[in-house]
Order: structure tokens, then C-alpha cells, then sequence
């Protein structure tokens, strides 16, 4: 489909945004769906199209938080074995079932992860306390429970990705012992791998259009970058507020949809 010169301006703006967004928080589909959208995508083809667009931008912010994911290869792979399968099942989930499927429980989801957040330190501190009056130790990749989490997580973000960070970083939150940083590294990472295997699902049984992921992966290429060198420097009482303003207004833009 031919742009504009004023779409084509718009989609990669939006594309920088949600590629810096998505790097420190999550939630940069929220930009680029509603862009592409307006300029008379049908509704899959936008979401394939988009889902495409952002690898360039999750592998980005990714690599601009290397420095935070030393020493987290063991987590990773397992931890990215689990999004992996679950981002190829929201994939065929999204050309099996309807368009607008998953528009009641997306904002449930989203605002039980954002308490998760704002409690998160709570709740640690009181695990641990519990942990260390009964000898336990807190698993270092989480559990069958953080596990089935994410799979579950990953198959909504191979399904519409919006808000999917927010998610997994309330789920690593509560059951890893780690910086929020360093967490929210592994996040970049997991998101990466979600798209991608969706994405290469995309490419054999979805249409999309080159144009919108051309200029969505140029631009969440360089956002992500961007958003790599704002997001480190945030402290973690900073980065939790920035999660929660963003993931409020994710909330209310899913619940006015």
C-alpha cells in the first residue's frame, strides 16, 4: 500500500517511540498499532506487520543493556526456551481466533502486573523474610511458577505484544532475586525472541506490508538505542514510576479501544 509522505513520517516516529518505549518499559505497540491503523492497514496485517518491525528494536535495546545481562546466560536459555514456545503459539493463536479476542482480559492482565510492580518490593522483603525463617532459598530462575508465567505471557505477546514487558518484569519482580536493571535486560531479550519467532512465523502464512516494516524496524532500531542509554541510568524507584505511568496509560488507550 502506498504512504504519504506524512504517514510514512508518522509510522517512523512511531516506530522510534516504540522501540525507546519498549527498551525501558514495554507497551511501544500501543504507538505503532493505532498508527498504522490510520493509515488503512487491516487490523492482522498491522499486527504482522508490526510484530516484524520491532525486532530490530527489541535486539537493539538488547544489545545497549549487554553490560546487565553478563552472567545471565543459564536464566536466559532457559528462560527464552519457554518465550519462544509461547510466542509460536500466540502467533497461530492470532490468525485462529478472532481480531478482537483478547480485548477483555488484555487490561486485567496489564493492571494485576502493575500491582505486582508497585508491591513488588513489599512483597519481596516479605517472601524472604518467610524464606529465611524456614531455611529456603528464593530458585534463582524462578520456578515452575515464573516459568509457566512467562509461557503463559508469551503467548499473548505473540499474539498483539502491547504491555508484554510490563508483564514479564512484574513476573521476574516477585520471583527472581535481582535488579530491577538487570531484569529489565533479560526482558529485552525475551521480548526479542518473541517477536522474532513470531515474526518468522508471520513470513510464510500472513500478509504484511514492507513499507510499514521497513520503516517501523529502522525507526525501533534506533529507539531502541535510545531508550537503552535512558532506561540504565533510571534508579529503581525511577524506572518502577516510569513503569506505572506507562502502564496506566496503556490501560485506559486498551480500555477506550
Amino acid at each position: 500500500m502506498a504512504l504519504s509522505i506524512w504517514e510514512i513520517l508518522a509510522v517512523f516516529a512511531a516506530g522510534v517511540g516504540a522501540g525507546t518505549i519498549n527498551t525501558i518499559v514495554g507497551s511501544g505497540t500501543l504507538i505503532t498499532f493505532p498508527v498504522l491503523l490510520l493509515t488503512g492497514l487491516p487490523p492482522v496485517t498491522a499486527t504482522v506487520s508490526n510484530a516484524l518491525g520491532l525486532i530490530p528494536g527489541s535486539i537493539s535495546g538488547a544489545i545497549g543493556y549487554r553490560a546487565e545481562l553478563k552472567g545471565q546466560r543459564r536464566r536466559i536459555m532457559r528462560l527464552g526456551t519457554v518465550a519462544a514456545i509461547g510466542g509460536l503459539g500466540g502467533a497461530v493463536l492470532l490468525l485462529m481466533l478472532p481480531a478482537r479476542a483478547f480485548e477483555t482480559i488484555v487490561p486485567v492482565l496489564v493492571a494485576l502486573a502493575l500491582v505486582l510492580v508497585i508491591l513488588q518490593p513489599r512483597l519481596s522483603r516479605t517472601v524472604q523474610a518467610r524464606r529465611d525463617r524456614n531455611g529456603t532459598h528464593k530458585d534463582p530462575d524462578g520456578g515452575p511458577l515464573l516459568l509457566t508465567g512467562l509461557l503463559l505471557a508469551s503467548v499473548y505477546g505473540g499474539y498483539f505484544t502491547a504491555a508484554q514487558g510490563i508483564i514479564y518484569l512484574s513476573l521476574m519482580g516477585m520471583l527472581l532475586a535481582d535488579t530491577l536493571q538487570r531484569l529489565n535486560a533479560v526482558k529485552n531479550v525475551l521480548a526479542a525472541i518473541v517477536n522474532s519467532i513470531a515474526a518468522l512465523f508471520f513470513l510464510f502464512v500472513a500478509e504484511f506490508d514492507w513499507t510499514a516494516v521497513l520503516l517501523i524496524a529502522v525507526g525501533s532500531a534506533i529507539g531502541g538505542q535510545i531508550g537503552a542509554k535512558v532506561g540504565r541510568r533510571l534508579p529503581p524507584t525511577v524506572l518502577r514510576g516510569v513503569i506505572v505511568t506507562v502502564g496506566t496509560a496503556a490501560v485506559v488507550q486498551l480500555l477506550l479501544r
